[in-house]
């Protein structure tokens, strides 16, 4: 049975159960700080929306989404359950409740579960990633990195890498209670961007990109180092494809180290 809930404090000893799970923790859970924001701040926000799964009055599925009833859009914020009958449950009611809509989940790469559920749907599956963490370490210049401003506003969106996002160019730009962004410039020209939150204790670009024709000339250094210079002394913390070599060596040389077992996967579910 499911059940639509409003307290998460009720539930933490089902949470906890998780904590060190190498195939059913959630990445979304790692620290206190996530599990207020993602879980027990959950009644305070009308956008999201807590279930839980229960057989014989016991639980054995807890479940928080994000929506955004007017763009069809929702993104799994807690997944936990270690049975298929509660994922088969919360989809279920995820048809019935939410057609139409596009999802993102996002999830232990272990739980083979989600994964079995989502490949049914046929899911879009992106690469695994690691997380990483700055170590504070010195850092170089940022010449030809400037923040955003309106007059930047068309070359931005057009190389803006949207495909499969919900923060498109768009999105991002309306959003600077949100977001940093950051323009790499030659002559004047957008040849590289990164957005970048900045309003946690613990902050993330959750985009970089270069143009083909001016990579390996340092602009993603100097895009990084502008993110951490005003990000300080907050934390940073990044996801990077664990296949992506480039990338691993040029966050390990301005001074991320790879956390491990906090591997993540990120799944996009058209039109319910």
């Amino acid at each position: 049975m499911i059940r639509e809930l409003e307290n998460g404090s009720l539930y933490m000893d089902f949470v906890r159960s998780f904590a060190d799970d190498p195939v059913f923790s959630d990445p979304l859970l790692l620290n206190e700080k996530q599990v207020q924001k993602n879980l027990l701040e959950t009644d305070r926000s009308p956008d999201k929306h807590m279930y839980g799964i229960f057989e014989n009055n016991q639980m054995i599925g807890l479940f928080v989404f994000y929506v955004i009833e007017d763009e069809k859009y929702m993104e799994m914020l807690v997944g936990l359950s270690r049975l298929g009958k509660a994922y088969d449950e919360m989809f279920d009611y995820l048809n019935k409740n939410y057609e139409g809509y596009d999802a993102d989940f996002i999830f232990n790469p272990g739980n083979y579960l989600l994964r079995n559920k989502l490949t049914e749907k046929n899911a879009e599956f992106c690469e695994e990633q690691q997380t990483m963490y700055f170590t504070h370490v010195p850092l170089e210049d940022n010449d030809d990195v400037v923040a955003y401003s309106p007059e930047y506003y068309q070359q931005y969106c057009a190389i803006h890498d949207d495909d499969g996002r919900y923060w498109t160019g768009e999105k991002t730009v309306k959003a600077p209670e949100r977001f940093h962004i950051y323009l790499a410039l030659k002559d004047n020209v957008v040849v590289g961007y990164t957005d970048v939150t900045y309003t946690f204790d613990e902050n993330e670009p959750i985009d970089l990109f270069v143009k083909e024709e001016y990579r390996n000339q340092g602009y993603g250094r100097k895009l990084l180092t502008r993110a951490l210079i005003d990000n300080e002394p907050k934390e940073m913390v990044l996801q990077v494809d664990i296949n992506n070599a480039p990338a691993v060596h040029l966050y390990e040389s301005l001074g991320f180290r790879v956390r491990e077992n906090r591997n993540m996967i990120t799944v996009h579910w058209r039109k319910i």
